[in-house]
């Protein structure tokens, strides 16, 4: 019987040239290690260029929405608004931000304001997305508890100094989980929100490092989930236990 090549399921990591792979030892696990790695071609060889420690949610993670078919889910918990997990799954990069006028990646580059907040209210229209107070109003970003320069709202914290958006719940579903980022840590290993923390120096080099020519994707994945999907999305082997 024939297929239609249109209705195939399409393998999420199929035009990837770049992968930032991030394991942990299980779904409430909020410690976890990165792997960059890159193929110069869609049959090639996956090659690892660079690992390093990184942080995530307090709670560990959960099944987020991004590229992966949600069928091939299995089981664990699913990201929510506030539960203070980081979204498992394969998920486009955003733009990176950033306090600085400018920063060095390839990746689209938004510096960011006093005013800019990322909404995570889930019954805002704004909602999972960056805006400008001075744009849509001040009351339009009432309640939210993400302003983007969190420097200048909470004493200088650096944490949003530098990084970039991972794109989890690109339909802003409400409720889905929002804001969900790649940045620096205050200290080593401390927790996040939902997000993915690393050192400055990781995170200067990672920025550096991607291209959105060649079509990165951010995967997230618990250990044992890792070993069961790698077949069907054809994930890099890491040597994981």
């Amino acid at each position: 019987m024939a297929h239609d090549p249109a209705s195939m399921p399409v393998e999420p990591l199929h035009d990837a040239r770049q992968l930032v792979v991030v394991t942990t030892a299980g779904w409430d696990e909020h410690q976890g290690r990165l792997h960059r790695l890159e193929r110069a071609g869609e049959t090639a060889v996956w090659r690892e260029v660079d690992a390093f420690d990184v942080s995530l949610g307090r709670n560990g993670s959960a099944w987020g929405v991004g590229l992966h078919p949600q069928t091939d889910q299995g089981q664990g918990p699913r990201k929510r608004e506030g539960d203070g997990r980081s979204p498992a799954g394969v998920f486009a990069l955003g733009t990176a931000f950033g306090y600085a006028d400018a920063t060095a990646s390839a990746l689209p580059y938004q510096a960011m304001r006093e005013s800019d907040w990322c909404m995570d209210v889930p019954d805002s229209p704004l909602y999972n997305r960056i805006v400008d107070a001075r744009v849509v109003g001040q009351a339009a970003v009432a309640g939210s508890t993400e302003p983007m320069r969190l420097d200048l709202h909470h004493d200088g914290d650096p944490r949003y100094r530098l990084g970039f958006v991972i794109g989890h719940n690109p339909e802003h579903a409400p409720g889905g989980g929002s804001c969900i980022f790649a940045h620096l840590w205050r200290t080593p290993g401390e927790a996040t929100a939902g997000c993915t923390a690393m050192a400055d120096a990781d995170m200067e080099a990672l920025l550096a490092w991607l291209d959105p020519a060649r079509a990165p994707r951010f995967v997230l994945l618990p250990e044992a989930e890792y070993r069961r999907l790698a077949p069907t999305w054809h994930l890099p082997f890491l040597g994981v236990r």
